[in-house]
């Protein structure tokens, strides 16, 4: 054997199921139900969001387990480069992790909101686009969301709402109830209302437009920022047949609930072990763990516990993954097709 080829066994060697502290962002709309879902002791209000897997810059993920412990996300990308992220992912986006995990807590209703494509983020800020997904964890009785147009509005008719305030009666509402999903593509208006615990997977970008924020003010009597006006052209203004994502439950079966060119998302409900084999997908993949917890093991010999709350990065030089459930347990699994 070669010693290149001694020295890529070494890295892929070197590689290993990741684990990384979560980033706990302190929003006004924030509660306590992020740090208890997680098991974070002392419980704390006013959080927000969680960013588990993050590579929006000031916003780097560390890693929490193994040999690379206390090390970037970004630093080891640009080490170990196609063999953590994959051969097309890391030609697409170089040492840029492409995607950002959160987990969402809305004790409040959040501000009415769009975000632009790529093209109009490039254009404008010199940033990816942000498409997401929702999927709602648990939600309060009653609780809501917004996502799409109810009716036809022009833009000129968008402006003139907002400012009347009459914006959020020509929005489509959804009262949500744990596991139900919806995708939001760039330019879909959107906004999470109070009582709803949701995962959130999307593009790497932290740019938001804000549209309409109900003339809150803070403890000093300010209004927030609005992106009105920059919002327009970002704006889908078509009214859609059905906003919410419809799936089949299958329990110890992978189910697709969202697949893009940003990233595919499976849902595993599992009580037995499940075998996933990792050959074809030249990604990384992500799990998320919505309930319960589990024991994963790669071809390699290494193992990790997952436990409620908390998401794995598997290197996307793993070729096989054995999941182990302690209980029955319900995971998200994300990877870029």
């Amino acid at each position: 054997m070669t010693n290149s080829n001694n020295k890529a066994l070494k890295q892929i060697d070197s590689l290993y199921p990741l684990k990384f502290n979560p980033i706990l962002k302190s929003i006004i709309w924030g509660g306590s139900a992020i740090t208890d879902f997680k098991n974070i002791k002392p419980s704390r209000d006013g959080i927000g969001e969680s960013w588990e897997i993050s590579g929006v810059e000031d916003n780097i993920s560390i890693i929490s387990n193994g040999k690379h412990s206390g090390i970037s996300l970004e630093e080891l990308l640009s080490e170990k480069k196609e063999l953590l992220v994959g051969k097309k992912v890391y030609d697409q986006f170089g040492d840029t992790f492409p995607l950002l995990l959160k987990f969402i807590d809305a004790n409040d209703d959040l501000s009415i909101q769009v975000h632009p494509d790529d093209e109009i983020a490039e254009k404008r800020h010199n940033s990816f686009g942000k498409t997401e997904m929702w999927y709602v964890v648990n939600a309060a009785p009653g609780a809501f969301l917004y996502s799409g147009f109810e009716k036809n509005i022009s833009p000129d008719e968008y402006v003139d709402s907002v400012k009347d305030g009459t914006f959020t009666g020509t929005l489509k509402k959804h009262v949500v109830k744990e596991g139900d999903v919806f995708f939001l593509p760039a330019g879909r208006v959107h906004a999470i209302g109070a009582g709803c615990f949701i995962a959130e997977i999307q593009q790497t970008s932290d740019l938001t437009y804000r549209i309409y924020d109900y003339d809150r003010r803070d403890a000093e009597g300010n209004t927030r920022e609005l992106h009105t006006e920059l919002a327009k052209d970002a704006i889908d203004f078509k009214v859609y047949d059905s906003y919410k994502t419809e799936y089949d439950k299958e329990i110890n079966q992978p189910v697709k609930l969202v697949s893009c060119p940003y990233f595919t998302t499976n849902l595993l409900e599992l009580d037995i072990q499940m075998s996933r084999n990792f050959k074809k997908i030249d990604s990384f993949i992500i799990y998320m763990c919505l309930s319960g917890h589990c024991t994963l093991k790669d071809n390699n010999g290494n193992s990790v516990f997952i436990d409620r709350g908390e998401s794995v990065l598997i290197p996307a030089a793993t070729e096989n993954l054995l999941i182990i459930p302690s209980e029955s347990s319900k995971l998200l699994e994300i990877y870029i097709e």
